[in-house]
This record gives C-alpha cells, structure tokens and sequence, in this order.
C-alpha cells in the first residue's frame, strides 16, 4: 500500500513537473509579450503636462496596422523616438507617437511599455 501511495505521488509529480515549468514563462497574447519590466515612467500628475508637450511639438504620428498596446514591439524602420524631458521625471524611455495614440517605449527592444492616452 504504501508503495502505491509513492508510485502515484511520484506519477503526480513527473506529470505535473511540465505544467509548473510552462506556468513559469512569460505569457504571449499575439506577438506581443504580456509582461514588461516596469522602470521609472512619467508620474500621474505630469502626464496631463506631457500630452499638452507632445501636441506643442507636433510630433509626426506613425501607423501600424496593429493595436496599439503595451508589450508590442514597433518596426525598426521608420519610427522616430524622442527623449523624455528631464521635467517630467527621470526616465530611460522615450517617446512617440503610433496610430494616434502618445506611447513610452524601451529604445532598445523598441517595445512600448505605456500608452499614455
């Protein structure tokens, strides 16, 4: 009996091991990771500030046929990014703006980390 009892816990652990392994990778929901690191972003209070700044620069808008939405990773072509003003809080993303929408992205992977609007 009490090999019984070891065989199927064991059983159940080498089934369930594949399960738990899988649970641990990031989750995708198209192309675009759900997940994103979260860094220093614009604060509550200054973003009303900073969309009234990206309108003043008449920053070009760039179109994709995707969603825009956070986690998706925009072309390496053809997008422009911008810096962050110092004034509305240190940050190491820039700025853009796709399909109409003001969104943070990482320069790097070129992922967008928020949408402003």
């Amino acid at each position: 009996m009490r090999n019984r009892i070891l065989a199927l816990a064991a059983l159940g652990v080498a089934l369930g091991s594949p399960i738990a392994a899988s649970a641990q990778s990031s989750v995708t929901v198209g192309r675009a990771p759900a997940v994103v690191d979260s860094g220093p972003t614009i604060p509550v209070e200054q973003r009303p500030a900073f969309r009234d700044y990206v309108v003043e620069q008449r920053v070009p808008a760039f179109s994709i046929p995707d969603r825009v939405v956070v986690g998706a990773t925009l072309p390496d072509t053809g997008v422009t990014y911008y810096d962050v003003p110092q004034r509305f809080g240190a940050t190491t993303y820039r700025y853009t703006v796709v399909n109409g929408e003001t969104v943070l992205v990482e320069p790097r992977s070129r992922r967008i980390v928020e949408v402003l609007d």
